[in-house]
């Protein structure tokens, strides 16, 4: 693996807080408008730019994008962004219930994740790999990073331990979430070298959130390889925004399932047609959590059911048909209610565990939605065996919290 420290563009230590915000892909644009709203300083005036227009606005509209640009500009010349003088590594933590994880921020190379170094678990859409590649260009810099993972080093542990033994360059708590963000940086140039032949001799990152900006980012740096009939190599486009954590840290949350309606299905009939696969059991009404991997939590008609997919249902030796996701997609969404593609059906949406089952339950209960379907999280080593076995997961198998705050650190492409 190659990576290299960078001049890292960043608010001052003094507006942090009020610069960074949630990334782009975890809120819609309304909600980015509320939470920016009486903060001109707010990352969203970039990373969501529609803000900046009347409501309804298209955000893929060239004048949105171009209002992005023209936003990183002015943050630039008012000095909300500076740019360090020198190439460095950065430290990030974040905590979540009293758990801390953390991350070196790095430019990763480009052609790692060309070449299948750097290896995802998930497909990605050709229309948000486009939305990403736009922004990247107009930009010329990754302004939001992406989430990689790598098997824990000691003496990488023991680097990063010793320089967030330091006062951080930030610290501060999200009133929105509770979630506290840290963030050092490596100065030391014999730390800074030793990181980087300590990650050269990793054989693989894997991505853990940001499939989308890994890819364009990716495809961007390669754009301007082949667009530079001087290309050396050495460009700070060969190169992305990622942080990297060990993933023994790391925290998978469950990704669940919303249908809008029961393929012509009454409940009753649902229920008796899912013991065919299923030991199927009321629950009550109380929110029931799926506690194993193979059990299921089913909400529908006000009741809660547990679910236990059947000996010979499913391969246990198989790192794709072991997944919770691919029995539910098999037995469930496809066999009985008809959804055969999870990446345009629709008639299904997806929640994220940080929203909790109280969410599911509010949707179905407000006739939005018929049934909702809980999962229990994917491990950190079933990603891994994936990814590693040149498998992929299911659309929307993975939930990681906290997500990266985004706006703490950017990375040009110059």
């Amino acid at each position: 693996m190659k990576i290299k420290p960078f001049r890292g563009i960043r608010p001052p230590r003094e507006l942090a807080k009020q610069v960074s915000s949630r990334p782009y892909d975890v809120l819609n644009s309304e909600e980015a408008r509320e939470e920016a709203a009486g903060n001109e300083m707010s990352l969203y005036h970039i990373i969501k730019p529609e803000i900046n227009f009347a409501p309804g606005t298209d955000e893929h509209d060239p004048c949105v994008y171009a209002a992005a640009r023209e936003q990183f500009d002015l943050f630039r010349q008012k000095g909300w962004l500076q740019q360090d003088s020198e190439e460095y590594y950065y430290v990030y933590a974040q905590t979540m219930n009293g758990r801390t994880q953390y991350g070196l921020v790095v430019a990763a190379w480009v052609e790692d994740y060309m070449e299948g170094r750097i290896k995802k678990h998930e497909l990605t859409r050709r229309d948000k790999e486009e939305d990403r590649m736009k922004h990247v260009r107009v930009n010329n810099a990754n302004v939001e990073p992406v989430f990689f993972a790598y098997p824990h080093q000691e003496e990488l542990d023991a680097i990063i331990a010793r320089c967030t033994a330091e006062e951080p360059e930030y610290d501060f708590v999200s009133e929105l979430d509770g979630f506290g963000h840290s963030f050092w940086v490596i100065r030391d140039a014999a730390d800074i070298a030793r990181i980087t032949e300590i990650v050269a001799e990793m054989p693989a990152m894997y991505i853990a959130d940001g499939h989308h900006r890994s890819a364009a980012a990716a495809l961007v740096g390669n754009e301007k390889k082949l667009q530079n009939p001087n290309h050396k190599g050495d460009e700070e486009y060969n190169y992305f925004l990622a942080v990297c954590f060990p993933e023994n840290q790391l925290y998978i949350m469950d990704y669940n399932r919303l249908v809008k309606d029961l393929n012509g299905m009454s409940k009753e009939e649902l229920l008796v047609a899912l013991q065919e696969d299923f030991e199927v059991q009321e629950m009550g009404v109380e929110i029931y959590h799926p506690d194993a991997l193979h059990v299921f939590s089913l909400y529908v008609g006000g009741h809660w059911y547990k679910l236990v997919a059947k000996e010979g249902r499913y391969d246990d030796n198989d790192p794709i048909g072991v997944l919770d996701v691919t029995i539910s997609s098999n037995l469930i969404l496809d066999k009985l209610l008809g959804i055969k593609d999870l990446r345009s059906d629709k008639r299904i949406d997806f929640v994220g565990g940080i929203r909790g089952l109280q969410a599911l339950k509010d949707r179905v209960d407000s006739g939005e939605m018929k049934m909702a379907l809980a999962l229990y999280p994917v491990t950190m080593k079933q990603l891994i065996d994936i990814a590693d076995t040149g498998n992929i997961m299911p659309p929307k198998t993975t939930w990681f919290e906290p997500k990266l705050r985004s706006g703490l650190v950017i990375h040009e492409l110059v």
